[in-house]
C-alpha cells in the first residue's frame, strides 16, 4: 500500500504580515487621501456627502470580503482602500463640520481604536492580526483598521495645519517614527502585536501628508499634481501589488 498523505487544511481571511503589506498599507492611505479630498474637495461634494458615498463604498466591499472563505487579495485591500478613503471623510467631518479640530478629533478617534481593541482583547484574550478565521473577529478587526485610518488621517492634518510643518517634513516625521517602530520589532522584545498597531496607526498620516504633498499646490509646499492624477497613480500601482499578490499566493500552494 502507498503511503498516505495528510492534507492540512489551512484558512484565513486577512493579508500576512510583510514588506509587501506595509507598502500596499502607504500606497493605500495615499489614495485615500487624495481620492477622499478628490470627492470633497474638487468635486465640491462636500464632506456629508463624501462619507455617504465613501460609507456605501465601504459596507459594499466588507460585505463581499466577509462572505469569502479564505483570503483573496483584491477583496482585502479594496476594504482597506475603502477605510482609508471613509478615514479621511470622516477626519475632515470632525475637523471642519463640526469644527472639533484635529487635536480634539484625534482624541475621539483615538478613544474609540482603544475602546475597540479593549473589547477585541475582552472577547477574544488576544489582539493577533494574522491569521484570523472568525467573523465575529474579523468584524472586530475591520472596525480598528476603520478607526485607526482615520486617526491617522486627523494626525497628519494635525501636524501639518496645527503645527504647522510642511507636508514633505510632515511625512519625514511619520515615516521617522515608523522607522523607529520596526528597529524596536528587530532589537527589542516589546509586544509585536503593540509595534503594529502603532506601526498601522502612523502609516495612515505617513499616507496623508505624502499624499497632500503630491495634491497641494506649489505655494503651499505640494507639487500640484491635482487630486485625479495622484489618485489615478495610486490607484495603477495597487493594481500591479495586488496581481502581484495573488501571483505569490498561487506560488504558496503550489
Amino acid at each position: 500500500m502507498g503511503k498516505s498523505t495528510e492534507v492540512k487544511v489551512y484558512s484565513n481571511k486577512v493579508a500576512e504580515i510583510t514588506l509587501l503589506f506595509w507598502l500596499m498599507k502607504i500606497i493605500a492611505t495615499t489614495l485615500g487621501e487624495t481620492f477622499g479630498d478628490y470627492l470633497s474637495m474638487t468635486l465640491n461634494l462636500g464632506y456629508l456627502t463624501g462619507i455617504a458615498i465613501t460609507l456605501l463604498f465601504f459596507l459594499i466591499t466588507l460585505l463581499i470580503q466577509l462572505s469569502v472563505k479564505n483570503h483573496i487579495p483584491v477583496f482585502y485591500w479594496l476594504v482597506i482602500i475603502a477605510t482609508t478613503t471613509l478615514g479621511t471623510e470622516i477626519s475632515d467631518f470632525l475637523d471642519r463640520s463640526l469644527h472639533l479640530g484635529y487635536a480634539s478629533g484625534s482624541l475621539v478617534l483615538l478613544s474609540g481604536l482603544v475602546v475597540i481593541l479593549l473589547f477585541w482583547f475582552y472577547k477574544f484574550k488576544s489582539l493577533s492580526v494574522f491569521p484570523i478565521i472568525d467573523k465575529y473577529k474579523e468584524a472586530f478587526y475591520w472596525t480598528a483598521i476603520l478607526f485607526s485610518n482615520s486617526l491617522g488621517t486627523a494626525f497628519g492634518d494635525y501636524l501639518s495645519d496645527d503645527i504647522g510643518l510642511s507636508y514633505l517634513h510632515g511625512a519625514m516625521v511619520t515615516a521617522t517614527i515608523i522607522l523607529i517602530v520596526v528597529l524596536l520589532h528587530y532589537i527589542t522584545k516589546i509586544n509585536h502585536i503593540a509595534l503594529f498597531w502603532i506601526a498601522f496607526v502612523f502609516t495612515r498620516p505617513f499616507g496623508a501628508t505624502f499624499g497632500d504633498f503630491l495634491t497641494k499646490p506649489t505655494a503651499n509646499g505640494g507639487l500640484n499634481l491635482g487630486t485625479l492624477h495622484a489618485s489615478l497613480v495610486s490607484i495603477l500601482l495597487m493594481i500591479f501589488f495586488i496581481f502581484l499578490s495573488h501571483r505569490n499566493m498561487k506560488l504558496k500552494q503550489v
